[in-house]
Formats: structure tokens, C-alpha cells, sequence
């Protein structure tokens, strides 16, 4: 990265054009969008549907002509589409819907002269079926917000000059150049330069966040006014952003079952509507002794007011909103039926290492020995270990350049295989490693204050390392992966809606009590194999009932399939586990979690109203029908208004 800096300066004066795709500001609140939603092309037919039903309506007494012309081209602009979705379901699918049989009454009040009433109907069955496809446009684009933001182009650095290339070109270690107010083509980690960026289209966070050399990026957020070199981590269909595309191409194939259930019922019960409207014109005459033409007007109205609208609108646009309120949090459900599932929950179980903690060790006691100074020792230990790939190891080259530590030439630096680490340092050989050679200390008092320590510091569930001068101990070092600063926060959060919370590790059993007592969770089950976890879950299952399991590991991946929902670790978890997760927290905030469920069960008692509701309008319509007769047009209101309704109640999830 030598020529990075010389770079700098030349290529800032020789961009080109455009290296990267601008962004709009992504942040958006929770409301319903006005002018999206007059953009909408059905909300644009049911407006056009209406006013030319008004102009008919204004004009029936000047010309009956004109005013039948306009309210065909009302039936026309309002019913067009709708007819088309219902013949392709009859051709396609042999079943009946809704669509025609709304379409079909709309005709039948024409053709006993109630022009007006057909074209009101066509109009709010029109409003109200342009609202759901708002709904369903407005979470996928919550969803998928970020695909219209992708960058195709990335400016990559080499031979000391820049080269405009396409983002599906970059490889793993190359250098790009990302300008101010560009969106990043790619994850990397940043060798130069300083700048915010925005990364409320991936995590959900509503403030930029300040990222400096060694920082990690991620393609489809925004840098913000400095300039910044990039080093690729990922090729383009491996970043965070391809991960959310094929999460977004997920839910919007994944139908809920009660979705799937009202799609059955919707083609069972519009048959009964039919049949019954067919016995009410051609027996009602003769059993009752109607008129044929009251027979056929009574024939309409329970067309009308039977006509499951409502019923069918209570589900969907209730879930999607609910999933649309969530994606601009930054947690993407993969489908309505995870929404569903969710507010059912009654146990949350964590795995612990990267979830509940932060999956990387750090040091956390550097005790020395009489004689020794700290720091030296830390500089001493930091200088053997550096070469180390371990995790522990680069935990204690961390906490020395944390401390402002020097590190010093290291010599003859060996692993010793199955205890640590050997080299010599200013002439001295030092060891760093496990602590059984406290064990074989000749001093008796010596050792037993040195093991004294080391169980104090192993009761905290800390992992101890003996630092070895020679063959006499310097000093221990003790590391632990150190709880998320709102791990606790999370679970009381969950217990405070009554759901339990589960702790799943690997880890011995001191460390899981230790940390499960930190955090306060209900249960804590510890040293699991991968397998063991799934077994746990399944008790959870039989012993509580829905189980939410939250988990970022490829050892997780067996668990979050086998819990009622999986949930993984967008920033940090493996790509098996993401892809095995029902959900996904992209700013890996836990605690979210609990409002999640929360609202799951909010959109589940919304869907619940919508429903109750919906059927007691049409029971309350039919039997007024019946038994002390409702005119057409009140039918027509007190029907699709309730469809309107209902999607409107839905439309609340949003905020």
C-alpha cells in the first residue's frame, strides 16, 4: 500500500467522470408516503374511476347518453384491470375469485339500471385493491431499498494510475477509490483515508458512523465527505449486499399459511357466493314468491355484501406492513410466515459466543509478579505473540497497542505445540502459555498464591495464561470474551413480555455460568456439540413451545433450522447461517429482538380485528339483506368500506 498516498493526490485531479453511483438519503420515518402512493398505477385507474363516476353522476340529469358513457369508461378504468386478474385465475387456475365477482355484481346492478351503484363499487373495490398493492410495493421497497442503490462501477487503483472497472471485475485484495457522496461498490477495509458513512440502507443505524484505516465497509452504503481507499474482501455476489438480495428474492416467493388457507377459502366460498346468487334469482320466485326483479336486485346486493373483500384484505397487507416496519430497523424477515411464527414466541435462545458476547477475546487481568513492571510485561508478551494467529494471542497484541505499548524485536518466537507460546526478548526467553506449570512450581508457597489467582480468575470464567521468565512465573494474563454492552439490556427486555431466554454454548460450564449470571438469562445449557444444540432446541420446543433461536456460527446453523424461527447475525454471522435464518438482524442489535416480537403480536391481533370484523360486516349485510332488505348502494358502501378499513388498520404497522 506504499503508493497509496502518492496516488492520493494525482488521482483526485484525474477521476473520472463518475466512480461510483450517487445515493439519495436513505433515511425515511415510519408514515404513509402521499405522493408514492398517488404514483401507484391502480391508485391512479381507481382515481380516474372515480371521477368520471362523479361526472356521470353530475350529468345524469342533463344527458342519459353521457352519463351512461362515463360510467362505462369508470367500469372501464377501475374494473380493467381487476377483470383481467380474475379471468387469468379462471383460465389458469379453473378456480373463481373475488375479482370477478365484484365485477360481476358491478354488471348486474348495470343492467337493472343502477349505473351509479355499479361504478361506486367498481370505484372502492378499485381504491381498496390499489391500497393492498401499495402495501405490498411499500415493503418491498422497505425490503429492498437498497437494490436500486447498487453501484455497478468501482474505481480500482493499479500500475499508479485508476482504472474504471465494473464492480463484478474487483477481486479479493484489490485497491479501490471511493469518492465523497458515493456509494461503496464493495466490502473492504479501509487503508487510507478517513470519512461518516451512512449505513442505514444495510443495518437500519439512522447515524452515520465514523470509519478510519482497518475499518470495515460494506458495499450499498454511502460514503460520506472524505475520500477513502478501499481494500476488497469479497467479490460482489459474496458482500453483505448480495446477501440481502437473495434474502429480499426469499420473501417475496414465501407465502404465509393463513395467506395460504384464505387463498383456498377465497375459491371455495366464491363458488357458494355464485351458487347461492344463481338459487336467489331462479328459485327465489318461485319458493318466496318475489318478483323476478326483486329475486335479481336481491340477487346483486348479496353479491355484493357476501363477497369475502374484507376477509381476504385482513391477512397481508397487516403482515407486510408489520415486515416493512422491521426492514427499515434493519432486520429483514424472509417472509410473512416468519412474521406470523414470531408472535408466538415463548422462549428466545442465544448462542453465546458472538451473539451474547463479543465473539472475540480480550484481555481483561495482566497480573505481574513482584519485580516486574505491567506495561513491560505486556510489551514483552505482545512482542512474542505477534506473530501468532491465534485468537488469544492477537487479543494481547490488541490491549498493547490499546495501552500505547511499544512492542520489542522478538527472537527464535516458536509455537509449542498444545501449550503457547516461546521467544526470546532482549536476551531473555520468555513463555507464554497454559498455566499447569504453576503446578510444578518447587516453592510451595509460591505456587499455591499463583494458583490462589488462577482460580479466582478461572472461577470468572476467564481463560488464565502463565507468563514464564526462565523457569520462574512473571506474572498471568487472564482473557474473556466480554459481553455485548447491550446483551443484558435484551434479555430483560424480552422477560418483560414474557418470553423466556435460553443461553446455547460450547463453552465449559464456569464460562456459561459466568456469563449467563451477567446477563441474567433464565436458562443456561453448556459445553454443546453442534448436534446437542439441535437437542436443546427441541426440548425447548415440547417443554415451552415456539422457540426463537438467535445465532451467528456455522455450528448454529443445525439449531436455527430446527427452531420455530431462526434468527442470524447479519454483520458478523457465517454465510450458512444467514442463509439457514428465517430472519436476519443486519445491524447485529439484539435488542430489537423483543420489539420485534412485540410487533409481531401487534400485526397478529391487527390481522385478528381485521377479520372478526370483516366477517361480522358481511354476516350483519346478508342477513339486512333478508330479512328487512338494504338498498344496493348501502350494500355497496358498507361492503368495500369495510375492505377499506381493514387495510387502513393494517397501514398503522408502519409507524
Amino acid at each position: 500500500m506504499e503508493n497509496v498516498q502518492k496516488i492520493a493526490a494525482k488521482a483526485m485531479k484525474e477521476l473520472p467522470a463518475s466512480g461510483g453511483a450517487k445515493a439519495p438519503n436513505p433515511h425515511r420515518r415510519g408514515r404513509i408516503d402521499i405522493r408514492g402512493m398517488l404514483g401507484n398505477k391502480e391508485m391512479q385507474a381507481a382515481i380516474l374511476s372515480g371521477v368520471l363516476m362523479i361526472g356521470g353522476w353530475a350529468l345524469g340529469h342533463v344527458s342519459a347518453g353521457i352519463s351512461v358513457l362515463l360510467y362505462i369508461l369508470s367500469y372501464a378504468a377501475g374494473g380493467w384491470l381487476k377483470a383481467k386478474e380474475g379471468v387469468e385465475t379462471l383460465i389458469k387456475e379453473r378456480e373463481l375469485d373475488v375479482n370477478l365477482l365484484m365485477v360481476a355484481a358491478a354488471l348486474g346492478a348495470a343492467s337493472i339500471g343502477y349505473w351509479n351503484e355499479g361504478a361506486m363499487l367498481i370505484f372502492i373495490f378499485a381504491l381498496s385493491g390499489a391500497l393492498e398493492s401499495y402495501t405490498m410495493e411499500r415493503s418491498r421497497k422497505d425490503i429492498s431499498s437498497l437494490m436500486a442503490l447498487k453501484p455497478e462501477m468501482a474505481l480500482r487503483v493499479e500500475n499508479g494510475g485508476m482504472a474504471l472497472v465494473s464492480i463484478d471485475e474487483l477481486k479479493v485484495k484489490d485497491l479501490i477509490l471511493v469518492k465523497p457522496g458515493e456509494l461503496i461498490p464493495s466490502d473492504g477495509v479501509i487503508q487510507n483515508g478517513r470519512s461518516a458513512v451512512n449505513q442505514s440502507s444495510i443495518t437500519g443505524e439512522s447515524v452515520p458512523v465514523d470509519k478510519a484505516e482497518g475499518d470495515e465497509v460494506f458495499a450499498g452504503t454511502l460514503n460520506g465527505e472524505g475520500v477513502l481507499y478501499i481494500e476488497v474482501t469479497q467479490t460482489s455476489d459474496a458482500t453483505v449486499f448480495a446477501k440481502i438480495i437473495r434474502l429480499v428474492e426469499e420473501a417475496e416467493n414465501e407465502i404465509p399459511q393463513s395467506e395460504r388457507f384464505m387463498q383456498r377459502f377465497e375459491g371455495i366460498y366464491a363458488r357458494i357466493v355464485v351458487a347461492v346468487t344463481l338459487v336467489i334469482i331462479f328459485a327465489a320466485p318461485f319458493v318466496l314468491g318475489w318478483s323476478f326483479g326483486m329475486s335479481f336486485y336481491k340477487a346483486m346486493v348479496f353479491l355484493v355484501v357476501a363477497s369475502p373483500c374484507a376477509l381476504v384484505a385482513s391477512i397481508m397487507p397487516a403482515l407486510l406492513s408489520a415486515i416493512s416496519n422491521r426492514a427499515r430497523r434493519g432486520i429483514l424477515f424472509k417472509g410473512g410466515a416468519h412474521m406470523e411464527n414470531m408472535a408466538l414466541t415463548s422462549v428466545v435462545a442465544f448462542d453465546k459466543t458472538g451473539t451474547l458476547t463479543a465473539g472475540e477475546p480480550q484481555v481483561t487481568d495482566l497480573i505481574a509478579a513482584e519485580g516486574y513492571d505491567r506495561l513491560d510485561l505486556l510489551a514483552v508478551i505482545a512482542s512474542v505473540e505477534q506473530l501468532s494467529e491465534h485468537p488469544l494471542a492477537k487479543a494481547i497484541v490488541r490491549k498493547a497497542e490499546i495501552e500505547g505499548v511499544k512492542l520489542l524485536p522478538a527472537e527464535s518466537v516458536t509455537s509449542v505445540t498444545g501449550w503457547g507460546m516461546e521467544g526470546v526478548v532482549a536476551g531473555k526467553t520468555w513463555r507464554i502459555g497454559k498455566t499447569d506449570v504453576l503446578d510444578r512450581l518447587n516453592d510451595r508457597a509460591e505456587a499455591d498464591r499463583w494458583k490462589g489467582q488462577r482460580s479466582m480468575l478461572g472461577g470468572e470464567g476467564k481463560t488464565v495464561s502463565a507468563i514464564m521468565d526462565g523457569d520462574r512465573v512473571a506474572g498471568l494474563v487472564a482473557l474473556q470474551d466480554v459481553v455485548r454492552p447491550q446483551a443484558a439490556a435484551a434479555v430483560r427486555k424480552l422477560q418483560s413480555i414474557g418470553v423466556k431466554v435460553a443461553m446455547l454454548t460450547g463453552d465449559r460450564s464456569e464460562t456459561a455460568q459466568v456469563i449467563g449470571r451477567q446477563i441474567g438469562v433464565d436458562l443456561i445449557y453448556s459445553d454443546l456439540l453442534p448436534e446437542e444444540k439441535v437437542k436443546y432446541v427441541k426440548q425447548l420446543r415440547e417443554e415451552y413451545g415456539h422457540v426463537v433461536m438467535v445465532g451467528d456460527g456455522v455450528n448454529d446453523a443445525p439449531a436455527l433450522a430446527t427452531a420455530t424461527v431462526g434468527m442470524g447475525m447479519g454483520m458478523s454471522g457465517s454465510g450458512t447461517a444467514l442463509e439457514v435464518a428465517d430472519v436476519v438482524l443486519m445491524n447485529d442489535n439484539i435488542e430489537e429482538i423483543a420489539g420485534t416480537i412485540k410487533l409481531a403480536r401487534r400485526a397478529r391481533r391487527i390481522v385478528k380485528q381485521n377479520m372478526v370484523f370483516a366477517i361480522s360486516v358481511i354476516v350483519l349485510l346478508m342477513a339486512g339483506n333478508f330479512v328487512t332488505g338494504i338498498a344496493l348502494p348501502l350494500g355497496v358502501v358498507g361492503h368495500e368500506g369495510s375492505t377499506i378499513l381493514v387495510i387502513l388498520n393494517a397501514l398503522r404497522l408502519l409507524r
